[in-house]
């Protein structure tokens, strides 16, 4: 079970919290195996009070904030037990003019942020949760992003921090950053994408009806993306197992029952919704797969395999078709 434990801080936004909140839920219904759990926090908090010890109780107290929007809430004030496959995020929150003078969070909370890297956890941040990794010294010498109107802010009072204008997100080693507000929903997507593949992303993008996004470094009108602004529910749901299922052997027969339509009903109306046959579109993605395991380092034998191909032969031929 992967916790997903939110801090949550005075002025905090709503959407920054709720957007990957619900997908990490949404993830849940689905049955991947995660927990949501929330911390609450203050700026004058020292490390001696319970919540900045981290007891790993649960009922040890709460602590109430409100939001940025006037919405009270009330989170425990204890820190969970956490593991290394557990990710801490900190959503955003209300900044002045010119960007935060000060991270809402307590040097306890840093503190443990930065432990919880330390000992192998994943930390995440939304908007101007920025500030709060910055703070706890987790962005020096790593590329992050913010809103765009607070990316100045943060490169002027962390320069050790290399700040990356107009993305969605940046992942670097184990500490994700993302743009602002909505771009949270991207940065959950693309973990869940990372953790288990793409069509569990796919899946919660599909459920949240929004599109499934990419690394803010990579092209992020990706193919799932390209070719799901259309209205088939036939062909969404074709879409839906491939998907899922695109590294393996799908065949038309089954994608057409799927979809409820007939085989020949199904390729007409997937190649006026996408521009591509069922087969070309599990193509695509595998393509876009591949290049992406290559871009890492993997061989074309090793991407190809990955990717279901059964060498790199074929990777190769369509990669030469492909403009």
């Amino acid at each position: 079970m992967t916790r997903i434990a939110f801090l949550l801080v005075p002025g905090v936004h709503l959407l920054d919290l709720a957007g990957p909140a619900q997908v990490f839920s949404t993830a849940a219904d689905d049955g991947l195996p995660y927990r949501l759990s929330y911390i609450a926090d203050h700026p004058g908090a020292e490390p001696g009070d319970a919540h900045a010890e981290g007891t790993g109780t649960e009922d040890a107290g709460t602590l109430g904030v409100v939001t940025a929007q006037g919405l009270p809430l009330r989170a425990p004030a204890a820190w969970p037990r956490l593991t290394a496959g557990d990710i801490v995020m900190v959503p955003g929150w209300r900044w002045g003019r010119g960007g935060p003078h000060a991270p809402p969070v307590s040097r306890g909370a840093a503190r443990l942020l930065a432990a919880h890297h330390a000992a192998g956890g994943l930390v995440a941040s939304v908007c101007a949760g920025a500030f709060a990794l910055a703070h706890a010294g987790l962005l020096d010498g790593r590329r992050c992003t913010t809103h765009h109107e607070l990316q100045d802010a943060l490169a002027r009072r962390h320069p050790r921090a290399t700040v990356v204008p107009d993305v969605l997100y940046v992942t670097d080693g184990r500490v994700v950053t993302s743009a602002g507000i909505a771009s949270g929903i991207d940065l959950a997507l693309h973990l869940l994408a990372a953790r288990h593949g793409p069509g569990a992303a796919a899946r919660a993008a599909r459920a949240m009806v929004v599109y499934a996004r990419r690394n803010g470094d990579e092209p992020q009108a990706g193919i799932m993306l390209r070719h799901r602004g259309h209205l088939s529910d036939a062909v969404h749901r074709a879409q839906d197992l491939i998907d899922a299922g695109y590294t393996r052997p799908l065949p038309l027969a089954a994608l057409a029952a799927a979809a409820g339509v007939s085989e020949r009903t199904l390729t007409r109306r997937f190649t006026a919704a996408t521009g591509l046959t069922p087969l070309r579109y599990q193509q695509e993605l595998r393509l876009e797969r591949a290049g992406h395991l290559i871009g890492q380092g993997a061989t074309a034998d090793a991407a190809a395999r990955a990717v279901g191909f059964t060498d790199a032969r074929m990777l190769r031929r369509l990669r030469a078709r492909t403009p």
